[in-house]
């Protein structure tokens, strides 16, 4: 199974970084920079939430019945004059959801490594939440998840497999770090060099992003 960010790197990643780009009216180069870092932070977010009986069914309930991949199976649609309103309140809900009020703290930590303003990236996320759900929503499919361990399995294994490795390591290694039960604010900490324990971790994104 291929990670996140080697989806990311293939042919539809290309094509999912172009459509939003054009539809955010942001650089190509710093939509992708800005996904290359959001993307497995939502996932992680999304990973612990499947930890509880509760987070799981949701998620389960929201890729069965709303987010079933069939954005992928019609970008052209999707990006094609421009992203509905719509879509971009759903994506509102998504990150609301998998980020609570973490969101904005999220999206000025993205936005000062990818040399945006937090509105920009928040533009850039709301278009790109539904898409990351689809694809969520089509693995689980093909994969015929069903459980709550299945669910959580997915990303894990999302997250953990390809390029997506050494990414994977650096949030484990920041999960937690404050013992607060909050990747969010740990990864926020690593990125702006304010947690103590960032050693060469900050170095390793900040260096990713040339930063």
């Amino acid at each position: 199974m291929e990670g996140i960010l080697d989806v990311l790197n293939s042919e539809l990643g290309k094509k999912v970084i172009n459509g939003v780009s054009s539809s955010t009216g942001t650089d190509t180069g710093k939509t992708n920079s800005v996904l290359t870092m959001a993307l497995p932070v939502l996932m992680k977010a999304m990973e612990r939430n499947a930890a509880s009986p509760e987070g799981a069914d949701g998620l389960m309930k929201a890729l069965t019945h709303k987010h079933d991949g069939h954005i992928l199976d019609n970008l052209s649609g999707f990006f094609g004059g421009g992203v509905d309103d719509h879509m971009k309140q759903d994506g509102e809900k998504i990150l609301g959801h998998v980020l609570g009020q973490k969101q904005q703290g999220v999206q000025q930590v993205l936005g000062q490594k990818a040399g945006l303003d937090s509105g920009a990236v928040g533009e850039i996320l709301k278009v790109a939440a539904p898409i990351l759900m689809s694809f969520l929503g089509k693995q689980a499919k093909q994969q015929n998840v069903t459980s709550q361990n299945e669910v959580h399995n997915l990303i894990g294994g999302l997250l953990s497999e390809g390029s997506a490795k050494a990414e994977q390591s650096f949030l484990e290694q920041v999960l937690d770090a404050d013992g607060d039960g909050s990747v969010v604010d740990d990864v926020a900490g690593m990125l702006l060099g304010n947690n103590k324990k960032k050693g060469g971790l900050g170095g390793m994104i900040g260096g990713l992003f040339g930063k």
